[in-house]
């Protein structure tokens, strides 16, 4: 069906598939040293991470309702459908912004077929909901049926991932600043997923190479039918290990299709120069 797919910044999605897909991205706000940027618009995230590398602290903020608005608008008189998957709302406050301007256009335009969906998930696990669904988009007839798919991509999406300093997390409200010293002094290397669009600790490991090697296990232990899937991989600033786990993905699980991309600046600011994370999906339709 022909349907106009509408994310946000936090996707992480490279630049080749919202242009093949003509996928319009609303940019979230980073703030560094409180000047305003728009989040893969203003900045990339070789400059952010940079910026952190040299002891700087990153803010986000979501989207605003006038920039939503502006968004949605140019869409009210298109002729298809339009859908909006937003980052998760335990994540930011976008979607619950999305969702009051979606509610006060539709009182002005009561024919708009605008759809607001919380995505429950983050970086790329996040962008590969919104990649799935315009892939499914071609098969599907119907709005409802696109819908149904977006329900199972998020309820059954994984996002296996760790971070290299739990300092970063813990300036974002994510771990205590107890467990971020104690991680620090330990050399642990939490493993984290998103559940119900939280972050969830689920291991503890010593080290970063033992780190990666436990992720690689966790999505063949979590994982279906890998060899049929698209996995993503994403990194902050650290490209050779994403290949590196690539190349490991390939061999063990004989994963055909990959998306690779740098973690974005809306996600970085909180985690960190460092981040690796692997999304897929754990059970296929």
């Amino acid at each position: 069906m022909n349907v106009k797919l509408i994310t946000d910044s936090a996707c992480d999605l490279p630049n080749n598939i919202i242009e093949e897909y003509d996928i319009d991205v609303l940019p979230l706000i980073v703030y560094m040293n409180d000047k305003e940027y728009k989040d893969h618009v203003d900045i990339m995230p070789s400059e952010l991470f940079s910026f952190m590398k040299q002891g700087g602290t990153a803010k986000t903020a979501q989207a605003t309702y006038e920039n939503i608005d502006s968004m949605f608008r140019k869409y009210i008189n298109i002729d298809k459908p339009c859908i909006y998957i937003a980052f998760s709302s335990e994540l930011s406050g976008t979607y619950q912004t999305a969702k009051i301007v979606e509610q006060d256009i539709k009182e002005e335009y009561p024919d708009f077929d605008l759809t607001v969906i919380d995505s429950k998930a983050a970086s790329l696990g996040f962008g590969l909901i919104v990649y799935l669904t315009a892939l499914a988009a071609k098969d599907v007839d119907s709005k409802d049926e696109l819908i149904n798919k977006i329900l199972y991509y998020k309820g059954h999406m994984e996002h296996i991932f760790t971070v290299n300093d739990l300092e970063y997390l813990h300036r974002g409200g994510r771990v205590s600043k107890t467990a971020a010293v104690v991680g620090s002094v330990l050399n642990i290397k939490p493993i984290l997923d998103v559940e119900d669009g939280k972050l969830i600790p689920i291991e503890k490991v010593r080290g970063r190479k033992k780190s990666i090697h436990r992720m690689i296990d966790i999505v063949g232990e979590r994982g279906d039918r890998l060899d049929e899937q698209v996995v993503a991989i994403n990194h902050a600033d650290d490209l050779d290990t994403a290949l590196l786990v690539k190349s490991k993905l390939e061999e063990i699980y004989n994963i055909k299709e990959f998306i690779i991309r740098d973690v974005g600046c809306a996600i970085g600011a909180h985690s960190g120069p460092g981040t690796l994370s692997i999304f897929f999906l754990n059970k296929l339709n």
